[in-house]
């Protein structure tokens, strides 16, 4: 036994990928599924797609490797975080689509908290701001409005979980309810102090803690598969959420050091250590990984639309067909106009946390056409990793005195004009790994290192290889202004 399958659930596709004993990848898959919109602001998945897509890529890289059951030492997962799933205890039934974790139907209910002076509690304990886009009011508003849903949680019968808990019950058969300390830390539900699930919270939520799943390590024993989905029982041995396996793919163990992915979303964590880091610049809190039941603790900005800004250049606007057009589209835009994009399309998360303010464009012309769009759309996940590393800094006193460099990886880091980009409008260094699959990277290492094929922490960070490092060439002046004219834009944009 060889090999680790790893399972990357994500918000617009689930994905499947071998690694060997080197952690080198031998065969992967993945598949779409649909999204749903069932109202302005909401955004919903059938739970069915998400098991059958995950199923059927598990199978089909285990597939196009040429292995043999036999040859899979453990599974790893990494999820998209706090979308929100119940179902019926007995029978595995949904009793609604789950919901997003770009959803913001609960915004009045976190209004009413937070007018209520609740949400100092709340952040004391979760290290999360009161928003729709955490778990903890989006499973109130299931129990609120599914018929018969909380006389039937209270009762016991129906079962909480995120996207990892969800599928850890449908591979293992209904043996095991679990998750892991990453995937708790973002439900607004549990204290990352303490350890275990709030009973304050749940109160005030009104949420029966009978429903909640058990919390791991990211690496432990999550059960066993059933026999008949892959040909044997694999151990799941490694769970994380998929912002943490990335950064523990990017092997950002050591304090001060700092990771952003652009997947749909961008999330940028920077390790704090063993102490969490109170934000005064509404970043999260949050636990990074736990290992040996003790959690090293991160301080995360989120932001909610950067590769989906793109999917809607494609979808939205059809000026592309596919992604990588958008590079080609940017370096022939015109350099004499300053179109900025503020892609608030589902609201503004860290720093501003508005969830209402709505995506606009500025500085258009009669001769602003796609290649302008393109560009602004990319510069827009810049400006937005720049918020999000000004407040980190000022919060963080660890990270005076050495250089900042950001480690990055997901689907928009291939391209090398957004990542140079970046760096430009940091005035920092930007690396960018041999392995941009580093979220799948992360979750593999969790559960190959928990079944002893994978080396510890210490010989793990030593094979992260270096691909290409962006400097900046941008003049500070030039760097100045155009951040200046983006800050303008965003408090255009909130004040609507």
């Amino acid at each position: 036994m060889t090999h680790v399958l790893a399972i990357d659930q994500g918000t617009t596709s689930s994905r499947a990928i071998l690694f060997d004993s080197d952690l080198k990848v031998v065969a992967s898959a993945q598949e779409e599924f649909p999204q749903h919109f069932p109202a302005s602001g909401w955004v919903e998945h059938d739970p069915a797609d998400l098991w059958s897509t995950t199923a059927g890529t598990c199978r089909a890289a285990i597939e196009r490797a040429g292995l043999k059951p036999e040859d899979i030492t453990a599974i790893g997962i990494t999820n998209q975080r706090e979308t929100t799933l119940v179902w019926d205890k007995i029978t595995g039934e949904p009793i609604h689509n789950a919901i997003v974790w770009q959803d913001r139907r609960t915004a009045d209910h976190c209004a009413a908290l937070r007018d209520g002076g609740h949400e100092e509690m709340f952040t004391d304990r979760t290290g999360l701001l009161l928003d729709p886009y955490f778990s903890g009011t989006k499973l109130a508003w299931l129990l609120d409005n599914v018929d018969g849903a909380r006389a039937r949680a209270e009762a016991g019968e129906l079962l909480f979980g995120t996207v990892d808990c969800f599928l850890i019950w449908k591979l293992t058969g209904g043996a095991v309810h679990a998750t892991d300390a990453t995937n708790a830390a973002r439900t607004l539900l549990y204290d990352i102090r303490k350890g275990r699930w709030s009973q304050t919270i749940c109160d005030l939520l009104n949420i029966p803690m009978v429903m909640l799943p058990d919390v791991k390590d990211c690496a432990a024993d999550f059960g066993t598969t059933r026999a008949d989905l892959f040909g044997r029982e694999i151990p799941i041995t490694g769970v994380a959420g998929d912002q943490q396996a990335a950064t523990v793919g990017q092997a950002c163990f050591q304090p001060g050091m700092l990771k952003s992915t652009y997947g749909t979303g961008c999330f940028a964590l920077l390790n704090t250590g063993e102490t969490p880091v109170r934000s005064n610049n509404r970043l999260l809190t949050t636990i990074a990984y736990q290992l040996d039941g003790k959690p090293t603790y991160a301080l995360e900005g989120s932001i909610f639309i950067a590769g989906a800004v793109v999917q809607w250049l494609r979808d939205g606007l059809q000026i592309i067909r596919e992604a990588k057009e958008t590079q080609p589209l940017a370096e022939g835009a015109d350099p004499a106009q300053n179109v900025i994009m503020v892609p608030a399309f589902t609201g503004l998360g860290a720093p501003y946390w508005n969830a209402e303010c709505r995506g606009a464009v500025y500085g258009l012309t009669r001769n602003s056409g796609p290649a302008e769009f393109a560009k602004a759309a990319l510069e827009s996940v810049g400006y937005q990793t720049r918020d999000l590393l000004e407040a980190m800094t000022a919060d963080w006193a660890g990270h005076e005195g050495g250089e900042q460099v950001l480690r990055v990886d997901g689907g928009m880091s291939a391209s090398d004009w957004a990542m140079q980009f970046l760096s430009d409008i940091l005035g920092a260094p930007v690396d960018r790994p041999e392995v941009l699959e580093t979220t799948a990277l992360g979750a593999a290492w969790l559960a190959g290192m928990q079944a002893g094929i994978y080396p510890d922490m210490e010989g793990f960070a030593k094979s992260w290889a270096l691909q290409n490092r962006f400097a900046p060439e941008m003049a500070a002046e030039t760097r100045d202004q155009k951040y200046a004219g983006w800050q303008r834009a965003v408090q255009a944009t909130l004040s609507v």
